[in-house]
């Protein structure tokens, strides 16, 4: 396979010339294959070892690495020295030679003696899979909160990893005159600086995540609803986004295209403004570290009115993929199961046969109507109408209907309700009135009661 490299037409993130070398990806994996299954169906942790191997094969290209061979390496007990046999070790020592491999990418996490003593093995630096997730997520942090992000979450995974065998590290640093004594190993040192940073680290996210909370205070005082996007990485969520709002977020065919959250009002066919936010995906096996260092963005998605949960409808491992997405957000305390804002996605299916894209519409209509999905594709348009309605929907089950009375003279106030509620319907009645009726979010009747007194009454 060919390494992905940067085309000035297309919206890939590494610049010319920045590749890090020959590389070999392996995937030491203990799971049979299974049959692949339809979305909605089979068990949503069972993986196949192929499509798992193209992830992993994904994650390498996506920090430039020249892929020059790959291979699924089965394995039975999992070594405590080596994680791999003996003679898979010998193998692939052989292999790396032979190819002028400088780095294996083994997509499994090794404890920090597996990666030490592999790295002797093989004479070639080792990355795991959360190694190589923490590159990809510091090469593509774009903000000053997302390179502190992803800094905490590197130190945390670096701070067990100070095992290495360097003369250096078992230097000792003495006292003051000839009292002398043992002082601090630089090992010590280098701990004792991660600490160090760890804390300022946090301090300064502790600083963002107030923020955050300002803007989101800020904004529910202009009743817009959130719609969050979220989802697998690599589901289509940016091109959902871009399609959605009409934006230039970058999208590509590549894993963690994008990292920083963004968020733009849209409008609804019914004019009902929305605030539509595209967060950063999710993969299987995340760091926790990872996923306790982005807590701060990822609350938008705690807070938000919709949560939209795309998926790849066209990914033979889409119901794993489903099942990690929630696995990780049930760790911010979001369960999807049984929530009645989430609104599934089932994105991509231009890339299905005919045969199979009937069968999954056929599959989303017998499901109710508060869980029936969206089937469209971000990419080509089809579906997204049927999906803006299914926002508007969900959004009114969770609203207020009230009955309002104006005076005719009142334009700054009519003019004030079409901005901040959604207005149903608008009647002249008798003394020549008006009557309106809006929807309007629980959290803000008050407001509208406050601006329009007692002239507001419940539906």
């Amino acid at each position: 396979m060919e390494p992905r490299r940067r085309d000035t037409d297309k919206n890939l993130l590494s610049p010319p010339g920045s590749g890090t070398g020959q590389a070999i990806v392996i995937g030491p994996y203990r799971r049979r294959p299974p049959a692949r299954t339809p979305i909605g169906q089979g068990s949503a942790n069972e993986r196949i070892p192929k499509a798992r191997l193209e992830e992993a094969i994904g994650l390498a290209r996506a920090i430039d690495l020249n892929v020059v061979e790959v291979g699924i390496v089965p394995i039975g007990d999992v070594r405590p020295a080596t994680y791999l046999g003996k003679g898979k070790v010998d193998e692939i020592a052989g292999l790396v030679k032979s190819l002028g491999a400088g780095i294996v990418v083994v997509d499994c996490a090794l404890s920090p003696v597996q990666q030490r003593n592999l790295e002797k093995a093989w004479s070639a630096k080792v990355l795991d899979r959360t190694g190589l997730i923490l590159e990809i997520f510091g090469r593509r942090a774009r903000t000053k909160e997302g390179a502190l992000q992803v800094e905490l979450a590197h130190l945390t995974y670096q701070r067990t990893r100070l095992v290495r065998s360097w003369t250096h590290l078992e230097r000792q640093r003495g006292g003051f005159g000839f009292l002398g004594g043992p002082g601090e190993s630089q090992l010590e040192i280098d701990r004792r600086l991660i600490e160090e940073r760890i804390v300022r680290i946090e301090t300064e996210l502790e600083k963002v995540k107030k923020r955050r909370k300002l803007h989101r205070e800020s904004r529910a005082r202009v009743p817009y609803p959130i719609a969050a996007l979220v989802g697998y990485t690599n589901a289509g969520k940016s091109t959902l986004f871009n399609r959605l709002t009409r934006a230039s977020v970058l999208q590509a065919d590549m894993l963690f295209a994008t990292l920083d959250p963004t968020l733009r009002a849209v409008a609804l066919p019914s004019g009902l403004k929305i605030i539509v936010s595209d967060t950063v995906g999710f993969i299987s096996d995340l760091p926790t570290m990872l996923v306790a260092a982005f807590r701060a963005t990822l609350e938008e998605v705690i807070e938000a009115d919709v949560i939209l949960h795309v998926r790849d409808a066209s990914h033979p491992d889409t119901e794993a993929q489903a099942h990690d997405v929630e696995q990780v957000l049930r760790e911010l305390g979001i369960e999807l199961e049984g929530d009645e804002r989430v609104i599934e996605v089932w994105n991509k299916v231009d890339r299905l046969e005919a045969d199979a894209r009937e069968a999954l519409v056929n599959l989303a209509e017998r499901r109710p109507a508060d869980r029936r999905p969206a089937v469209l594709s971000a990419l080509t348009g089809e579906g997204t109408d049927k999906l803006a309605e299914a926002i508007e929907a969900r959004l009114g089950m969770r609203r207020t209907l009230l009955d309002l009375v104006l005076d005719p003279s009142d334009g700054a106030g009519v003019s004030w309700l079409h901005r901040h509620t959604e207005v149903m319907d608008k009647s002249l009645i008798a003394d020549d009135r008006l009557a309106m009726t809006v929807r309007v979010d629980p959290a803000k009747v008050p407001v509208v009661q406050a601006r329009f007194g007692g002239t507001l009454k419940a539906v």
